[in-house]
């Protein structure tokens, strides 16, 4: 039995001595679990291991621990209750990105500039999915070029493609959709 799976049964038992003296012992292995954790975050994350065990630590109860039957049953909860730490502080995030509770405002659909007119924009869409099937390559640039209206050296940044190739692909996928839309006439 470890020392852990002791110092919970003896705390379950209601020796307040064994509260105070579960956290030292669990400590360092909260932060080597927060830290592996965090490593699986995005860089730049604000939040600290540290920061990371001691909010996990009052999630779980702080000094009023609940009632656990070992050390697995421990340290999962804790895993779990820092899992649900990082998802809400992601959820906050994107939250805040995407309007942070400002009031929704319908954009009505006279306000939108179409690049195209409806029906060939229709056309060029029906189309794009064969296009795919023979140049996938070919038919994410005309996404980018037609729908996006990336020029074509912000679509070689994005592709990862030489400015010259994405100038070819797109030349090669407007004449490609020339003809599939006429023929589909």
């Amino acid at each position: 039995m470890t020392p852990v799976t002791q110092i919970l049964q003896r705390a379950q038992a209601g020796d307040p001595a064994a509260e105070e003296a579960l956290l030292p012992l669990v400590y360092d292995e909260l932060r080597r679990l927060a830290a592996a954790k965090m490593a699986h975050e995005a860089p730049g994350q604000t939040l600290q291991p540290t920061a990371l065990v001691h909010e996990a630590w009052l999630r779980l109860g702080g000094d009023e621990q609940p009632t656990w039957q070992n050390r697995a049953h421990f340290l999962g909860a804790a895993a779990e209750s820092m899992r649900r730490i990082l998802i809400d502080k992601a959820r906050r995030k994107a939250r805040l990105r995407h309007g942070g509770g400002e009031p929704f405002e319908e954009i009505h659909e006279s306000r939108i500039e179409m690049p195209a007119p409806p029906n060939e924009v229709l056309a060029v869409h029906e189309a794009l999915d064969r296009l795919a099937a023979e140049d996938a390559t070919a038919a994410q640039i005309v996404k980018l070029r037609y729908f996006v209206g990336m020029s074509v050296p912000a679509v070689a940044e994005a592709l990862g493609l030489a400015p010259r190739t994405v100038d070819r692909r797109w030349s090669f996928a407007r004449a490609w959709l020339k003809q599939a839309i006429e023929s589909a006439k």
